[in-house]
C-alpha cells in the first residue's frame, strides 16, 4: 500500500507568524495536535499541541503574542505520497514521532500520515506495533512521571 492511500489529505496550514493562541484554535477546530508550519509554499517546521505546552507555556510566554516560530520544530520528518507504507512506518519509528509531512515529489506539502492512519487503514499488527514500540523508546533523555 501506498503512502497517499493511507495519509489525511486535508490538512491545515500555518504561517511562521501564527500566534499560539490561533494555533491552539486551529487544533482545536481540526481535533489534532499537529499542524505543519510553511512560507511561500514551503515547509518549514511543524508545530504541536505538546510544542505549545513545553516551549511557551512552561516558559510562561504569552500565547496571545508568541508567535508559532519560536516554538516549531523545524527539522520536520517527512516522505513522499508515492512511498510505500512500510517505509513511512520505519521513518516514524526511526525519528520517533507519530506523524509526517507527505510531500509530492516537488517538495509540496499534499498531506500528513500518522501511525493511527496506518494502525486504521493497514490493519497490519506487526509493522505498526514495531513503528509504536520505536515511537515509544526513551531517547536517551531521562524522562519523570
Amino acid at each position: 500500500m501506498k503512502i497517499k492511500d493511507a495519509m489525511s489529505r486535508n490538512v491545515k496550514i500555518a504561517s511562521p507568524t501564527t500566534t499560539l493562541k490561533d494555533i491552539a484554535a486551529l487544533m482545536c477546530d481540526c481535533d489534532t495536535g499537529f499542524i505543519p508550519v510553511a512560507e511561500d509554499d514551503r515547509l518549514v517546521g511543524t508545530v504541536t499541541d505538546r510544542d505549545i505546552v513545553v516551549r511557551a507555556v512552561a516558559d510562561g510566554k504569552d500565547v496571545r503574542t508568541t508567535e508559532v516560530c519560536s516554538v516549531m520544530s523545524e527539522h520536520v520528518a517527512w516522505c513522499y505520497e508515492d512511498q510505500d507504507i512500510e517505509e513511512a512506518a520505519d521513518c516514524m519509528a526511526e525519528k520517533q514521532v507519530r506523524r509526517l509531512a507527505v510531500l509530492n515529489r516537488d517538495k509540496r506539502l499534499v498531506g500528513v500520515i500518522s501511525l493511527g492512519d496506518i494502525a486504521e487503514r493497514t490493519h497490519h499488527r506487526p509493522m505498526v506495533g514495531q513503528a509504536l514500540e520505536g515511537v515509544s523508546r526513551p531517547s536517551g533523555a531521562s524522562r519523570q512521571m
